[in-house]
């Protein structure tokens, strides 16, 4: 079993290789410019390999970058083997990143938050304090009070 330090390595190395072989050795234009490696992670054995990747563009756009990325797994890995120089070149497993649809809901969410922060200070702009405005009493308060009684 290899360290977490090795692991993380690895993982570094294999993110890099991938993103400039997308960059400049794939010729397939499904993959381009548009997709990013976001993240990689190595199981601990550093047989498999975990490559996350957005696509910047609609479902489909991201429908035929996931097909050219399993046409070029073999390609892809024999750069990654050829750079690592390890007795065992780890599998590649490619998965879309979740990131940009959690973004787009935390955004939602925060849009939501602002309109009802928004909403709240709008109708409390004119409102009163339901006391006095000072409802503390002071030490000359007493005074009164007794006289009334």
């Amino acid at each position: 079993m290899a360290d977490n330090a090795r692991a993380k390595k690895l993982a570094d190395l294999i993110q890099e290789v991938v993103a400039q072989k997308l960059l400049r050795g794939i010729k397939d234009p499904r993959l381009g410019t548009h997709v990013t490696i976001t993240d990689t992670r190595v199981t601990g054995d550093l047989r498999e390999a975990t490559v996350f990747y957005t696509v910047y563009g609609d479902d489909e756009d991201r429908a035929s970058a996931a097909a050219g990325l399993q046409s070029a797994k073999g390609i892809l890995r024999s750069a990654v083997g050829a750079a690592a120089g390890t007795k065992f070149t780890p599998t590649l497993t490619f998965v879309a990143d979740a990131l940009p649809e959690n973004a787009k809901t935390i955004e939602n969410l925060l849009d939501k938050a602002r309109a009802s922060d928004a909403k709240v200070r709008e109708t409390s702009s004119g409102a009163k304090f339901a006391g006095d405005a000072d409802p503390y009493k002071k030490p000359g308060d007493d005074d009164e009070d007794d006289a009334t009684a």
